[in-house]
């Protein structure tokens, strides 16, 4: 792990040196995001108490970091920023080259020359601890108190920060990105939700969850939690449960007109998709968000807050109107909804940095000091 992180600091170095000398600024940004592999690494919480009062000896919150951090004359972190990736997905949903081409490259908004970019693969996911590292159903059931408590240990005790420049939330890191900002509400100068509502998880969205979830249990082959083999009736169904409403339906309609190419498209997704999950991991990912709802808490809030939803997310439709009622209640608080136009992807659309960057640039303006 030690050769790893020097390597990539190494790496980080030449290209800060390149930027110095302005030869990166004809250096394809394609090519920079190859060479600006992340550090990566391991926190180790000991005896870890979650909120069900289960424990566990050890919990590894795995994570990763672009860019150095700096420090003003009183030793405190000014250019943090910390990532929080969706339900399903992992710290690596941004390295993408939308991200790293878009975002974290040379002149762009998080250029990571600048800026000291904190990715961390939440409990569940990724490299962290979850159910398939070996106790299946024995794992303690997490919620997103629990996420949020291990992300902050993370910045402050183990990276040694104490402060967000921003912090930048998609889907259940948007989410996440509410609990922090009512939780921490000093830590940051600036909060970047996108694709949420601030309330408890009700109406198509908790069915579609439920529905995941029952699928999945009561597949004769998941056995309890206790199978051999992926219990794929179940998880499949899940699976296409999820993707149904994370799409757009006006893309969807143009990019597969026909029948034939709509169901080579499932069949293609399901073949890809299926050997990346495992059906207990699934389980526990979509359940951890059963008791958020912090809409009664949203005054606490003091951060420079913006919201961002695209009109054609199925899971937060904008006809429920929540978003637009709750950040009333936020005293710094900003909702953009971007119009449904051909180049939207619905729940998705936080992939696509061109879509909402200019607010983005807004926000981090106005929160400057």
């Amino acid at each position: 792990m030690g050769k790893v992180r020097l390597k990539s600091c190494l790496v980080m170095k030449v290209i800060l040196v390149l930027i110095s000398a302005n030869w990166v600024s004809t250096m394809p940004i394609s090519l920079w995001a190859q060479q600006a592999a992340p550090r990566e690494g391991s926190f180790i919480l000991s005896d870890f108490r979650f909120q069900s009062g289960e424990t566990l000896p050890e919990l590894r919150v795995f994570y990763r970091t672009l860019g150095t951090p700096a420090r003003d004359a009183q030793g405190r972190v000014t250019n943090a920023v910390l990532l929080l990736h969706g339900t399903s997905g992992s710290g690596a949903s941004f390295l993408i080259p939308a991200y790293m081409n878009g975002m974290f490259g040379p002149g762009q908004l998080l250029d990571a020359a600048s800026y000291y970019l904190i990715i961390p693969d939440n409990i569940g996911t990724g490299g962290s601890s979850k159910p398939s590292d070996g106790l299946r159903m024995k794992f303690p059931k997490y919620d997103y108190d629990d996420m949020v408590a291990t992300q902050h240990r993370l910045l402050t005790e183990h990276l040694k920060v104490d402060h967000l420049r921003l912090l930048l939330g998609t889907s259940q890191g948007c989410m996440h990105s509410y609990l922090w900002s009512i939780q921490h509400a000093a830590f940051m100068d600036a909060t970047f939700a996108m694709a949420c509502q601030p309330v408890e998880i009700a109406g198509l969205n908790r069915m579609r969850r439920k529905m995941m979830n029952d699928v999945i249990m009561n597949d004769p082959a998941w056995m309890g939690g206790n199978y051999k083999d992926q219990p794929k009736a179940g998880l499949s169904s899940a699976l296409l449960m999820s993707a149904l409403v994370g799409v757009s339906q006006l893309n969807f309609q143009q990019t597969y007109a026909t029948r034939t190419a709509m169901d080579k498209y499932v069949d293609d997704y399901i073949k890809s998709e299926l050997p990346k999950r495992d059906a207990n991991d699934v389980l526990y990912q979509y359940d951890s968000s059963r008791n958020y709802d912090p809409h009664l808490q949203l005054s606490k809030i003091t951060t420079q807050f913006l919201h961002v939803n695209s009109a054609d997310d199925i899971i937060n439709p904008p006809e429920l109107g929540s978003v637009e009622r709750e950040i009333k209640k936020v005293a710094k608080g900003r909702f953009v909804l971007i119009p449904i136009s051909e180049k939207l992807r619905g729940h998705q659309s936080y992939n696509y940095p061109e879509l909402w960057k200019q607010y983005l640039d807004e926000l981090l303006k106005i929160s400057a000091k």
